[in-house]
């Protein structure tokens, strides 16, 4: 039991409030901080080149000392993906479920962190002893198994986190959810309650899996060549829907991805998925089978399906290609922003001959709570204080009416901007004050060395292209040696702008000799007076305004 009176208790989240993924909140009681969850987001579509983004941890290392354990829920990119980031700049315990910490350690691997990190194993009866503050955990219903809620102990009550969550009431032995603890820590007590939003939009229930299931193997059924099935590659749950309806079906079941096949692999040597001795064969093996005796489950690169579809719809991927009557069972919801890709590859794989199973058949189903199953975790946990979070600023507020309509009151429910301090403060919470936060963007190797002004030239290059003008310069004669020569990339074509390109020439030497006949001149005040003028007269021809570099050297 908690011994001391806590003095201090602040709730920040560095991510996922206003935003789908890069889950990351701070409970801080007294002097200790505990970081829950450490996910990443996949860029949006004006994000040109990105390859992930993470929260901005700059708080927390200007407060390293003070950081005490990181409590991940489960094992999705979104609550784990920028661990590596956070144990790079500072050495604190990790603690999470067996499943969850294998993933984890394979993510680290996967992202290069090779330092010494102490994991600690916990289960849903687990109960972590800290100098402020107790930590116990509950079972909840997601799409992988091993997913728990976060509670943390104070003298004030109970702070719980419920991680991702749905109530599937037919929910098998990995996925079933501690509806009566989650009841119990109710009864105890509960100050304050961060409680998962994707899907506070959607009325009634969210689908069982026990109708997926059903849906799956009628598809396999009914399909007469090879079954292509896409998922998402973290998606447990779907995963052995597909290994069961193929089994059910009499098919065997290649695996082809290389982050499918990672955590294939951990979650069957560690017990969580149930296959058959030999359902399971190789890409080469295919040849030995007749088309209607295959299933191939794939996924690709970032454990998302749609672009690997679209190569394989191509003709173009390197292990399979599409061929004329096979089924390929799309089941995954496409990520936020990328709906119109899916579209197009929708269309692309009924070009290349298959029959798409998609959207308008139950093959894939929420992993979230809808409305109903959001007022049910209100209802169990009765808090004092609620604050909705992993989603978007609207799901935000449709939580923020359930929770109303489940008789909280507008005083008690809280919506915070990203890095806005929560304070506990005289029996109530309030916003006293904000700490950095942000998008770090990954590009590469390169950790935040990509901001608003490298993405802005990225947009810019992308619309209009690019000119570089190349003039040389002897020292004393202050004459033009060589050029101007100007080269086009992503501009006009220039074999058929040849006019263009010879007026823009003379301009650029034009502003060159007007500007070394003075006694003086300066480098800097002559590039911009190349890029000011030719950018006018560009986009007087053109009405295009490409990227302007200017190259003057001097011999």
């Amino acid at each position: 039991m908690i011994i001391q009176k806590n003095q201090s208790i602040r709730i920040i989240a560095l991510g996922g409030i206003g935003e789908i993924g890069k889950n990351m909140y701070l409970v801080e009681v007294d002097k200790d901080i505990f970081i829950i969850d450490a996910g990443l987001m996949f860029p949006e579509e004006e994000m040109l080149g990105i390859d992930m983004v993470i929260p901005d941890i700059t708080y927390l290392k200007e407060n390293k000392e003070r950081v005490k354990a990181i409590f991940l829920t489960h094992g999705h990119e979104d609550h784990i993906g920028a661990l590596s980031y956070v144990l790079r700049q500072m050495d604190v315990p990790v603690y999470g479920t067996k499943l969850t910490l294998a993933l984890s350690k394979a993510k680290l691997k996967e992202q290069e962190y090779f330092g010494k990190t102490n994991f600690i194993e916990v289960d849903s009866n687990s109960i972590v002893e800290m100098e402020t503050v107790k930590v116990s955990f509950f079972k909840t219903n997601h799409s992988i198994p091993d997913s728990v809620g976060v509670c943390i102990h104070t003298s004030e009550g109970i702070i719980v986190y419920t991680g991702d969550f749905k109530f599937d009431q037919a929910a098998t032995k990995f996925y079933k959810p501690e509806i009566g603890k989650m009841a119990a820590i109710g009864e105890q007590g509960v100050l304050c309650l961060l409680s998962d939003s994707t899907e506070a939009e959607k009325p009634g229930y969210t689908t069982s899996e026990a109708i997926v299931q059903r849906e799956l193997s009628s598809a396999l059924y009914n399909a007469r060549g090879r079954i292509i099935a896409a998922c998402f590659a973290s998606d447990i749950n779907r995963i052995q829907h597909i290994f069961d309806a193929a089994l059910e079906n009499k098919r065997k079941v290649v695996v082809i991805g290389k982050s499918l096949e990672r955590i294939y692999h951990i979650a069957l040597d560690l017990g969580y998925l149930e296959v058959a001795d030999d359902l399971i064969i190789s890409i080469e093996e295919i040849k030995d089978y007749q088309d209607h005796e295959i299933v191939v489950l794939m996924t690709g690169s970032q454990g998302e399906p749609i672009e690997a579809l679209q190569k394989m719809a191509k003709q173009t991927h390197k292990l399979l290609n599409i061929q004329k009557g096979d089924t390929v069972l799309i089941a995954a919801s496409p990520l936020r922003g990328s709906e119109l890709f899916l579209s197009k590859t929708v269309d692309m794989l009924f070009r290349a001959g298959a029959n798409v199973i998609y959207g308008n058949r139950t093959i894939h189903v929420s992993s979230h709570g809808s409305q109903e199953e959001l007022k049910f975790m209100l209802n169990l946990m009765q808090p004092k204080f609620f604050i909705p979070v992993h989603g978007e600023f609207r799901m935000l507020k449709a939580h923020r009416k359930l929770a109303l309509e489940c008789g909280l009151r507008d005083s008690q429910i809280y919506i915070p901007d990203r890095g806005d301090i929560v304070e506990w403060k005289e029996g109530k919470f309030s916003i006293t004050g904000k700490v950095p936060s942000g998008n770090v963007l990954i590009d590469g190797i390169g950790v935040g060395d990509v901001g608003n002004i490298v993405l802005r030239d990225r947009k810019l290059l992308s619309q209009d292209g690019i000119l570089i003008v190349v003039v040389t310069l002897t020292k004393q004669e202050k004459k033009i040696a060589a050029g101007p020569e100007i080269i086009s990339r992503g501009f006009v074509y220039v074999r058929e702008s040849e006019k263009l390109m010879d007026d823009s020439t003379k301009l650029v030497k034009d502003i060159v000799e007007r500007n070394i006949a003075k006694d003086t001149f300066e480098w800097a005040t002559l590039k911009q007076e190349i890029r000011d003028e030719l950018n006018r007269y560009l986009y007087e021809k053109t009405k295009r305004r490409p990227m302007i570099l200017p190259i003057i050297m001097e011999i």
